[in-house]
Formats: structure tokens, C-alpha cells, sequence
């Protein structure tokens, strides 16, 4: 039985979690910062989460009852056959009387619409030279008509 008695033994160092650290040093002076972070990033994400989101808003005053204006503006219609002859309101015109009459046209109180209905044949540089008569002349208002016609003239 004396076998199984502990013998006297010799006390043992205690491990510690600094191996420099001896158990008569004096404990460190410095404070973890590391849960500080880590507090402080997790009040960062509330924060943004939490915050209502940005509304970014264009003050506009826009009228209450819009009215429909009370007779619509005139419609011209200007044409444009395969050999560039150009036609206003159905009637043939050469190129000066025609920029006369879109300087009338743009001058109007009325602000009529335009309406350019090119041939699908037409060449292109002569569409460009009517076109920039139009802007010349200042006309704000132009639609272009008859696309449909215009593209099967293309695929044909």
C-alpha cells in the first residue's frame, strides 16, 4: 500500500499563457484593445442599418389641373419623293421657298408641328440637307412620320 501512497514531489513551475511572464513579474499594464474594435465596428453596422436611407428629391411645381390646350397647334406636312423633290402640305417647292416657308413656320405664334415623311429611296445626303433646313430654320416641333413605309423601302 505504501506503493500506492504519493511520494513527495518536487512543485512543479506553473505553465502560463506568456512563457516570459514568471509568477513574481508584475501583471501588464496594458489594456486589450481588441473587444474595444470589435464593440465599436458592431455599433459602425447598427448605425448604418438603422439610419432611414437618403432621399434625393427635385423640387418641381407642376400645376394642379393641367388643361388640354383648347385647339391644337397646326400640322404641316413636308414630303420627300424617291428623286428628293420636296412637297409642303401636298404642294411641289424648290429649296429656297422651301426654307422661306419653315422661317414662316418656326415664326408662327401657333407653334405648328412639323411632320417630315422622307422616301425610303430617297438618298441620304439629300434627307440630311432638308433636315438641317429644318434646324436652320429653328422649328422645334418635328415628328417623323411614315416609318413604316420608310423601312420597307430599305429591306425591298
Amino acid at each position: 500500500m505504501e506503493d500506492l501512497m504519493p511520494q513527495s514531489r518536487k512543485p512543479r513551475a506553473i505553465r502560463t499563457r506568456f512563457p516570459s511572464m514568471r509568477i513574481d513579474d508584475q501583471p501588464i499594464a496594458a489594456i486589450n484593445t481588441t473587444p474595444l474594435i470589435d464593440l465599436m465596428l458592431v455599433l459602425i453596422i447598427m448605425f448604418i442599418v438603422t439610419l432611414p436611407m437618403r432621399e434625393n428629391k427635385v423640387p418641381l411645381d407642376l400645376p394642379t389641373n393641367p388643361t388640354p390646350p383648347a385647339v391644337p397647334p397646326p400640322v404641316h406636312r413636308l414630303d420627300l419623293d424617291a428623286a428628293g423633290q420636296a412637297r409642303l402640305d401636298g404642294v411641289a417647292i424648290s429649296d429656297s421657298a422651301l426654307r422661306a416657308r419653315l422661317a414662316a413656320i418656326a415664326a408662327d405664334p401657333a407653334h405648328p408641328t412639323l411632320h417630315f415623311s422622307p422616301d425610303g429611296a430617297t438618298r441620304h445626303e439629300r434627307v440630311d440637307q432638308v433636315l438641317a433646313d429644318i434646324r436652320i430654320a429653328g422649328i422645334t416641333s418635328l415628328g417623323l412620320v411614315d416609318a413604316a413605309r420608310f423601312e420597307a423601302a430599305i429591306a425591298g
